[in-house]
């Protein structure tokens, strides 16, 4: 006999068939928990306790069990979805049929997007289905048409929250960075803690160099993301150390975000192990770039014995990539060749459009395999003489999270004595970000090699004058210059007067 159902209202105002109010509560405890990046999206599974037949709940619980340590958990509440389809409402079935689609092992991912944004038309209020369309964007690659997806629901959702955090990252991937500040400003007004919006900000502040802004927004936020995932908190915080790093400030200032804010999130209970690895792993690989690695003393052999687990390896390629070079670099080389064999037998496994996408994906993890081992000149040709790492999205990497891979090719440039090519790809990426000042430094280490002091001389004058506008601590770093030095550095701040560094 069927139990009497009653249509009921979610936090979006659309119907959901089921005899529980504990039910509804959960479902939108577990809204709350996507979009504000919780530590407890697994409240989720009460609502499908709450009531076993609400269709919503189920397939809910099976996309959240898809997606964690525990996948075969999620097959029973697929089936529980299923089985109860005839009494659910339109909403309900339309959850239903892109969530089962995307649990697809072989779905096409275009599919996948296509199935959302017909959702999304019909419910634009759905703000989880769309957060989890552009999480699919992201893996795709395509910021485009994240972007599209929430512009689309924009117009009914102008006054809500998280969704300018929604706005602003597709725009950031897409280089608008002043639209992306201006969206992700907006979203601080609706929220002040939304940490989506607070990555946002330090993102356009960190890539425009403004590092020192960067830090202290973030530092004045830090109070609001104890209760974040661990992806999230680690990452907020990875962002803060790479302001450190880029602003060539203090290793120690680093080494302190390293030890204090991503590692040590470890030690809670509820930790996610894999997303701390993958901030810290982002992290070392700067630092090792930067020829600092010593100071950090045993971080990365600690991390890299933790790494040769396998229950780490190919939960995310961009994760798999950074291992690869852990691996390697610490003298690990049969877990590296056996990561790397696993990362190709997951290509020989995917449809022909899908290995056709992740074939560079593939190339880039060989060359972090060969770079980590110490060979560059392997590593570059697998890479290539074009090679740019914003064309490498499908890893599921930010041009942020991406850009360490420019930096390590460069290195392979230099080492390879190839100083010529170099230089001209750094003034390219100056273009873009002429107050970073490691990336004069880059220059002036490729003008060395080629034995052109002057240029040399002129580039690393920039990047220390940078360097000193970037100070947190000016008065220290005034101190350490000599009078021709602080004359340069005079004419370099008036110049980049506009950037709050």
């Amino acid at each position: 006999m069927t139990e009497h159902k009653q249509v009921k209202l979610d936090r979006w105002g659309y119907e959901i068939n089921t005899i529980s109010d504990s039910c509804i509560s959960s479902i939108n405890a577990y809204y709350h928990q996507v979009l504000s990046y919780g530590r407890s999206r697994s409240v989720i599974v009460e609502a499908s306790q709450q009531d076993p037949s609400c269709v919503l709940a189920n397939i809910l619980t099976a996309h959240y069990y898809a997606s964690s340590s525990n996948p075969s958990l999620s097959s029973a509440h697929l089936e529980a979805a299923k089985a109860h389809l005839d009494h659910a409402t339109s909403y309900e079935k339309a959850v239903f049929d892109a969530l089962t689609y995307l649990m697809t092992p072989d779905r096409d991912d275009d599919v996948a997007v296509n199935l959302h944004s017909k959702l999304l038309k019909d419910f634009p209020k759905d703000m989880v289905s769309l957060k989890r369309a552009q999480v699919l964007c992201f893996y795709m690659g395509r910021p485009d048409l994240s972007l599209e997806l929430v512009e689309q629901v924009l117009p009914v959702n102008e006054q809500e929250n998280y969704i300018y955090g929604m706005l602003a990252f597709p725009l950031l991937e897409l280089g608008r960075m002043a639209d992306a500040e201006k969206a992700a400003r907006k979203g601080l007004e609706i929220n002040k803690e939304d940490p989506w919006v607070h990555h946002a900000i330090c993102h356009v502040l960190q890539f425009e160099c403004r590092f020192k802004e960067a830090v202290e927004f973030m530092k004045d936020h830090s109070q609001s993301w104890n209760a974040l995932s661990s992806f999230m908190i680690t990452h907020n915080w990875w962002h803060v150390a790479l302001c450190y790093l880029e602003g060539q400030s203090s290793i120690e200032k680093v080494l302190e975000v390293y030890d204090c804010f991503i590692w040590k999130e470890l030690e809670r209970c509820d930790a996610t192990a894999a997303e701390v690895y993958l901030n810290a792993l982002g992290l070392l690989l700067r630092v090792y770039l930067r020829g600092r690695i010593s100071e950090f003393s045993d971080s990365l052999k600690i991390l890299a014995e933790r790494l040769t687990d396998k229950q780490f390896w190919h939960l995310e390629w961009h994760l798999d990539l950074l291992i690869l070079w852990a691996l390697a670099c610490t003298g690990k080389q049969s877990d590296a060749e056996n990561l790397f064999e696993g990362l190709k037998c997951r290509m020989s496994g995917m449809t022909k459009k899908k290995q056709q996408i992740m074939q560079r994906g593939i190339e880039l993890a060989e060359a972090m395999y060969r770079y980590g081992k110490g060979d560059s000149e392997l590593a570059l040709e697998l890479l290539g003489s074009e090679f740019n790492a914003s064309n490498y999205k499908m890893i599921g990497a930010s041009e942020e999270q991406l850009d360490v891979f420019n930096e390590m090719w460069y290195i392979m440039l230099l080492n390879t004595g190839r100083a010529k090519e170099a230089i001209s790809v750094i003034e390219l990426q100056l273009q873009k970000r002429e107050a970073a000042p490691f990336l004069w430094y880059f220059l002036e280490k490729a003008y060395s090699e080629l034995g052109r002091s002057k240029e040399a001389a002129d580039a690393g004058a920039k990047g220390r004058a940078l360097e000193l506008a970037c100070a947190f601590d000016q008065e220290k770093a005034y101190s350490e210059l000599g009078m021709s030095q602080k004359a340069i550095a005079d004419e370099y701040r008036a110049k980049y007067r506009d950037y709050k560094f």
